[in-house]
């Protein structure tokens, strides 16, 4: 994905949020439970998920699912690498997702779906994922929120620690997006 570490331009000059995301396969959610537990100051909460993917040249967008009255549409870029990577990402709130999902669908053509069931930590500014994913098995995501002028480095560094506070290795660290192991999956 080109230019995906520069914040995108849109039309109405709304600045993107960004963070750092690092995403791992895991033994178990119940294995690393405790130990995202004794990191974090809030959690566990759990939350159903499910994220439809739709075709986008600029970068990725999908609908997130809570329930019948509640989604999120969001749009995010970053490079697909295993470790720590910096995304950007435009999040709008949704009341009527499944009317969202058939006009998206029309317009743009779905991708792929992916189900889930996460278990949120927040460890201050970061929130600590432990996501049971449908066909695919237990993951572990970071997303260290990063302030408006805040250099990259420091959510890197950020997320190293909470992996080594975690005892998440280097090696099980992933690329890409969960629709992407399902596709390939398939």
């Amino acid at each position: 994905m080109k230019d995906c570490m520069q914040s995108p331009k849109s039309s109405n000059a709304m600045k993107m949020a960004r963070n750092i995301e690092v995403k791992a396969r895991i033994e178990s959610v119940e294995a690393i439970a405790p130990r995202a537990a004794a990191a974090a100051d809030r959690g566990p909460i759990e939350i159903g998920q499910d994220d439809t993917f739709f075709r986008c040249d600029a970068g990725r967008m999908k609908l997130r699912t809570f329930s019948e009255t509640s989604g999120e549409l969001i749009f995010y870029k970053r490079l697909d690498q295993a470790g720590p990577k910096e995304s950007f990402y435009l999040i709008s709130k949704t009341v009527e997702p499944d009317t969202l999902r058939e006009a998206l669908t029309l317009a743009y053509g779905q991708i792929g779906r992916v189900r889930k069931r996460r278990t949120l930590y927040l460890a201050g500014r970061t929130r600590i994922h432990l996501d049971r994913v449908e066909g695919l098995g237990d993951f572990m995501e970071l997303e260290v929120v990063l302030a408006e002028n805040e250099p990259p480095q420091d959510g890197i560094e950020e997320a190293h620690r909470l992996m080594a506070q975690l005892g998440v290795a280097e090696s099980q660290l992933i690329e890409g997006a969960y629709i992407d192991l399902l596709l390939t999956a398939e």
